[in-house]
């Protein structure tokens, strides 16, 4: 089974089977058309290669339509992202993807961009605790002593600091499917997933 890529829409709850409020992410998943089909006679491995959305001709290269033209499609995918699978004699360039790959009670990870949260100082960034916040201190929120003096004088490397903070790929693994709406391309999802609202998700088998 291949995976899919989406678009994250947010967040919402639901009522299951026994009858519990679960918190939910909806994802509009695919459709997904195969753009191109590598085996191991030809590339050494096995993978599909999907595409999801369009770009306009006057947006996109010679190489992309050129490329998107040999699985018959009209306009070259907005999104072109290659997913690892056992056997790829199931697949033909120009075949779709749906969400009805995927079932109730199955469970998946989902990689994405995490929200990107600019220059953050420690305690934000990795939970640091803090200085004593009473009777004014002057530094309460810095990381304090940073490396030894004597030996090695200097700042060891991977010591966590104040930097860039977010703006990472990211997979969260062990989601649940609760709904798959294949009607519309949804699929609902246990908990949260990575990524802003409309951010680009990838859903794989675990």
């Amino acid at each position: 089974m291949a995976g899919l890529i989406g678009r994250k829409l947010g967040m919402t709850q639901l009522f299951n089977e026994d009858g519990m409020l679960v918190p939910v992410t909806l994802i509009q998943a695919g459709p997904c058309p195969v753009v191109q089909v590598k085996t191991d006679e030809t590339d050494g491995y096995s993978a599909v290669q999907l595409g999801y959305g369009e770009v306009k001709e006057k947006h996109s290269t010679r190489a992309e339509v050129g490329h998107a033209a040999r699985a018959e499609l009209v306009a070259a995918p907005a999104v072109l992202r290659e997913f690892r699978v056992a056997d790829a004699s199931g697949y033909a360039p120009g075949q779709q993807v749906t969400v009805e790959q995927f079932e109730v009670g199955q469970r998946v990870k989902v990689t994405g961009t995490t929200k990107g949260r600019g220059f953050q100082g420690v305690v934000k960034r990795h939970g640091f605790k803090g200085r004593p916040a009473s009777h004014g201190h002057p530094a309460s929120r810095t990381p304090g002593s940073l490396g030894p003096g004597t030996n090695p004088s200097r700042v060891i490397k991977g010591r966590k600091m104040a930097g860039q903070m977010g703006n990472k790929r990211h997979t969260t693994r062990n989601l649940r499917v609760e709904r798959v709406d294949a009607e519309r391309n949804l699929i609902f999802l246990r908990g949260s997933v990575p990524g802003a609202r409309n951010a680009t998700v990838l859903i794989r088998t675990q």
